[in-house]
């Protein structure tokens, strides 16, 4: 966890966020909003030791905790801010509960998502909202599809239901942190950590608000995807940032920029929270062994804390609870998934193989280069630039991880020039991305 150098402002008209209010809450969405279960997980427990309960928000009507949220935020609203509609900006699950909560209240709304979102989702919020929802594409980013619901409320008076830096989005979504409490008491148990999902920041500060009041001694653990870390770079300037870039694969956790509300609440208590980044691809293999091994299909971001576990030093026999937070996930996606997992894994490669024009060299590579285990997934011929050569993207998957070292030596040693495209590279972006 890193250290902020200066302590942050409070954002203007800060109110704190008390397990009181989260209470409260609960009991005015309950009549629409069940419960989802606290499922014990058997594989993870005896691989870590732990006894590992999953939450399972994916369960939720529109598959995702931001219905929390939304919901709560919407039930609140006045009858004239109700008649002047609402707009809503959301990589895809915020939209899904605003949209329900549009239509079961006969409210009229906009909701914008960026380009990159998800068919499946965009789908799914036509699906939940009906008649009473216009949905608009627009941006290449959550923050710029924000940028363009808060111009569109200022033009037409409407109000924003933010998706995570508002203190009543907050407080709808610490409803699952009491759900949890209660589920573990009904159980016999009490909690030692929870593993939270972060984007931008209103789930972990709910429950973070909730837990400081209802149990103080339980440990939180924030996971977010390396390739949008807006958590971690908040902490390490004392502040939250703008990301120059981010990784959009998780694109449930892929903001820019957590809430100046959230960061507060988080910072306040940073003390009891473990900040994590895990990288996409152990996403996606945490992804693909939750749908093996337990049927589950979490979406990016719903896998995040399950895939955190293997980066916490947890004891044994210890409570431990992994939110799962959506399962919005397109099927159109799973050849990427199991390539990014493949990758992580190490156990899938990419080279250029520059072959001589000559007879024999295609066999000696199958024969004497390539390991027993070894399969060739991808070849293709590049453009050539001379007569005596001809250079192919050649895929590899392996066996084992073990078997890279093998193949290095053999490739070195060969006639034929083979040169490792590495992740993260210009060559390897431009080549198999």
């Amino acid at each position: 966890m890193t250290t902020p150098q200066t302590a942050p402002a409070s954002p203007d008209n800060f109110e704190p966020v008390r397990a009181a209010d989260i209470q409260l809450a609960q009991s005015r969405i309950s009549s629409v909003i069940a419960p989802t279960p606290l499922q014990y997980c058997p594989r993870l427990s005896q691989e870590t030791g732990a006894e590992i309960f999953l939450k399972r928000e994916d369960l939720q009507d529109v598959r995702s905790y931001k219905i929390r949220g939304a919901y709560y935020s919407i039930a609140k609203l006045s009858q004239e801010e109700r008649e002047a509609g609402i707009v809503a900006a959301s990589a895809g699950n915020h939209a899904q509960g605003v949209a329900y909560a549009c239509r079961t209240m006969g409210i009229k709304g906009r909701i914008f998502v960026p380009t990159k979102t998800p068919k499946q989702k965009r789908n799914r919020i036509k699906v939940h909202g009906g008649d009473a929802i216009e949905l608009v594409v627009t941006g290449s980013n959550f923050d710029e599809a924000a940028a363009a619901a808060r111009e569109e409320a200022t033009k037409h008076g409407s109000t924003v239901i933010e998706p995570f830096d508002a203190r009543d989005t907050i407080v709808g979504q610490g409803t699952v942190a009491a759900e949890i409490l209660s589920q573990l008491s009904a159980r016999g148990h009490s909690l030692d950590t929870v593993v939270v999902p972060v984007g931008g920041g209103g789930l972990l500060s709910g429950i973070t608000s909730y837990f400081a009041d209802m149990a103080p001694n339980a440990a939180l653990v924030a996971a977010e995807p390396l390739g949008a870390a807006s958590l971690d770079a908040a902490l390490t300037a004392g502040e939250p940032v703008t990301l120059e870039t981010v990784d959009a694969f998780v694109d449930g956790a892929a903001v820019k920029r957590i809430g100046a509300k959230p960061f507060h609440i988080i910072n306040a208590n940073r003390e009891r929270i473990q900040n994590l980044q895990v990288a996409e691809g152990a996403v996606c293999t945490a992804q693909l062994s939750l749908y093996q091994d337990e049927g589950i299909i979490a979406e990016p971001a719903g896998a995040l804390s399950v895939a955190a576990l293997e980066k916490i030093d947890i004891a044994p026999g210890s409570v431990v609870v992994c939110i799962i937070s959506g399962g919005n996930n397109d099927v159109l996606r799973y050849a990427e998934i199991m390539e990014r997992s493949l990758v992580d894994r190490g156990l899938k490669h990419y080279f250029l193989v520059n072959f001589l024009q000559e007879p024999g060299q295609l066999r000696h590579f199958l024969m004497e280069i390539l390991g027993p285990d070894d399969d060739i997934t991808l070849f293709e011929y590049l453009k050539r630039n001379n007569r005596e050569t001809g250079a192919a993207l050649v895929g590899l998957e392996l066996g084992s991880a073990t078997d890279l070292d093998p193949l290095l030596e053999r490739m070195a040693a060969s006639s034929i020039e083979c040169q490792r495209l590495l992740p993260g590279t210009p060559e390897y972006d431009y080549l198999v991305k």
